[in-house]
């Protein structure tokens, strides 16, 4: 492990993670010592870590750990060592290839902790970050094509449509142009390139109240990099497909757009009646597939919104198969 390490320049002991929501997560997955679990956002094994301890190995308990990012692989599997824990790195769209490979199938649970991690973030080299310069990255996998490539080669009308759709950036158009503008003269390399062209598309005002004017257009191109909400709504339902009955599944969102999507997934299993509205009595004899836990989104409490701030967007849904 140390030549690895050495080789990709990347200590476990730096990626720092404080799970969110822990103590909701695990309740809500009510883990039994026995259960097969997923955690599809592995990151720096916090939740994973802590689903793991409450396994009994000896009576079939296991926990099957992924996630994308090589970094957050190599940090799960230093600190899932000796505990029935399995690291596969992959994303959770794919997460009936790896519980395939494992010869497993069905799970009592899985959890998704979504959106970029606190390490991604902090690691300016990511470029995840509009605060610091870096290239302009934003890959979780480190592979495939990165922020820089859209920006300098999409056309206008497609960049303004993402930061639309998947920033609800309402200079959307405005500031699609200053890109194209920008990039006539040189390519578009770093955060601090691309944050203050967004700045300059934005009307004095807009800049004044918006401490952070970037903020939208960095998410956007995030979640079109990585093609979060595709993952997230194939993800969604494998993960429900695996699951046994009685087994739960627990999203961590962190934003409307995910929200929305984990929201009308978990409506629409726990939901009999397909007809539509207009229908005045139902014709379909659908049967719910599911229940949902908490009818509202579960949030963080006073303690731990102090101690963290990532916390403040969070929103727990917990689903149970039935």
């Amino acid at each position: 492990m140390a030549d690895e390490e050495q080789i990709s320049g990347f200590d476990p002991a730096s990626f720092e993670h404080v799970p969110v929501l822990l103590q909701e997560c695990l309740e809500g997955l009510a883990i039994r010592p026995d259960g097969i679990y997923l955690d599809g956002t592995a990151g720096g094994a916090g939740h994973s870590r802590e689903i793991a301890r409450r396994l009994d190995a000896a009576a079939g308990g296991r926990l099957i750990s992924l996630d994308q990012d090589p970094d957050a692989v190599q940090t799960a599997t230093a600190r899932l060592a000796g505990l029935p824990a399995t690291v596969v790195q992959i994303n959770f769209r794919y997460a009936d290839q790896a519980l395939d490979a494992l010869g497993i199938p069905q799970i009592n649970g899985a959890l998704l902790d979504l959106g970029v991690s606190s390490h991604q973030l902090d690691d300016a080299e990511r470029g995840f970050s509009y605060r610091a310069d870096a290239p302009l990255d934003m890959r979780m996998s480190q592979s495939g094509e990165s922020a820089a490539d859209l920006v300098n080669t999409l056309p206008r009308e497609e960049l303004a449509r993402i930061l639309r759709d998947y920033g609800e950036e309402p200079y959307a158009w405005q500031i699609a142009g200053k890109i194209t503008e920008a990039r006539e003269q040189a390519p578009i390399q770093t955060t601090l390139e691309l944050a203050e062209i967004v700045a300059s598309a934005m009307p004095p005002a807009e800049r004044r109240k918006n401490k952070n004017p970037s903020r939208r257009t960095f998410q956007a191109l995030r979640i079109a990099v990585n093609h979060e909400l595709d993952a997230l709504e194939e993800g969604l339902d494998t993960l429900f497909e695996r699951l046994a009955p009685g087994g739960r599944l627990c999203v961590i969102t962190f934003h409307s757009l995910e929200d929305r999507l984990v929201k009308n997934k978990f409506r629409r299993w726990s939901t009999a009646c397909t007809c539509p509205p207009e229908f005045p009595v139902c014709v379909c004899g659908g049967v719910a597939k599911a229940r949902l836990v908490n009818r509202k989104p579960i949030e963080a409490g006073r303690d731990e919104l102090e101690q963290n701030r990532r916390s403040r967007s969070a929103h727990l849904r917990v689903l149970e198969k039935l």
